[in-house]
C-alpha cells in the first residue's frame, strides 16, 4: 500500500483580491487565508463570484487587481494545487482505470495507486467500465479520485457534492479529513452543508 502523503506546512493567501470574467467584476478586494490543516467553505448566492473566485486561485484565471500567494511551497515540489470543477470532465469510451490512469499521467502519479484510489472511493469494481456508462454520482466519485493519485497539498473544489447520495456526503468528509491530518488545506465552493472539524465559512455578495 502506498504510505499517505504528508505535506510540509503551506498559507494560501489572497490580497486585496479582485476576481470577474472579462469587464464583470464579481468580487472586489477579498482578503482570504487558509493554511495547512485547515479549510474554507465559500458560500454566497448564484452569481456571487463563487467559481470565479475558485478558478482565480487556482491560477486558472488572472486576478483584476490584487495577489494569489502560496506561502512555504518547497520549490522543488511542482505544482500544489488541485482544481477539481464541478463537471467531472471524463472521457465516455475509455474506462473507469484508463480515465484515471490518464488524469496520473498529466498530472503526476505521486499519490495512491490507480486500484487503491478506486478502491478508496468506492468504485474499484468498476474500473473496466466505460466512464460513460456511469451515474452522475458515479462519475462525480470518479472525478474525486483524480484527487488521489497526484499528492498536491491545496485542493479547490466546486460544488464537490454535485450528485452524490448521503453515502457520497460522508465519503467526501472522510476524505476532507484525510487530507487536512496529512498537512493539506481545501478551499470548497458549496451550497451544501460539509461538516468536517478545521472548515470555516467565507461568504461573497454580488458586486454592485
Amino acid at each position: 500500500m502506498t504510505h499517505r502523503q504528508v505535506f510540509s506546512p503551506l498559507r494560501l493567501t489572497a490580497r486585496a483580491l479582485s476576481v470577474g470574467r472579462g469587464e464583470t467584476v464579481l468580487g472586489r478586494d477579498i482578503a482570504l487565508g487558509v493554511a495547512s490543516g485547515g479549510g474554507l467553505l465559500l458560500r454566497g448566492a448564484n452569481g456571487a463570484g463563487k467559481s470565479t473566485l475558485l478558478l482565480t486561485l487556482a491560477g486558472l484565471l488572472a486576478p483584476l487587481e490584487g495577489d494569489v500567494l502560496i506561502e512555504g511551497l518547497d520549490e522543488d515540489f511542482g505544482p500544489a494545487r488541485h482544481y477539481c470543477g464541478h463537471r467531472n470532465a471524463v472521457r465516455p469510451r475509455l474506462t473507469v482505470g484508463e480515465t484515471l490512469d490518464f488524469w496520473a499521467a498529466i498530472n503526476g502519479a505521486s499519490g495512491l495507486s490507480t486500484a487503491e484510489a478506486l478502491e478508496k472511493v468506492g468504485i474499484a469494481r468498476l474500473g473496466g467500465v466505460d466512464a460513460g456508462y456511469l451515474s452522475a454520482g458515479q462519475q462525480r466519485r470518479l472525478a474525486l479520485a483524480r484527487l488521489l493519485v497526484s499528492a498536491r497539498p491545496v485542493w479547490l473544489l466546486d460544488e464537490p457534492t454535485a450528485a452524490l447520495d448521503a453515502e457520497g456526503h460522508r465519503l467526501l468528509a472522510a476524505l476532507l479529513r484525510d487530507h487536512l491530518a496529512s498537512g493539506g488545506l481545501a478551499v470548497i465552493a458549496t451550497h451544501d452543508d460539509i461538516v468536517v472539524d478545521g472548515f470555516e465559512t467565507f461568504t461573497l455578495g454580488v458586486a454592485a
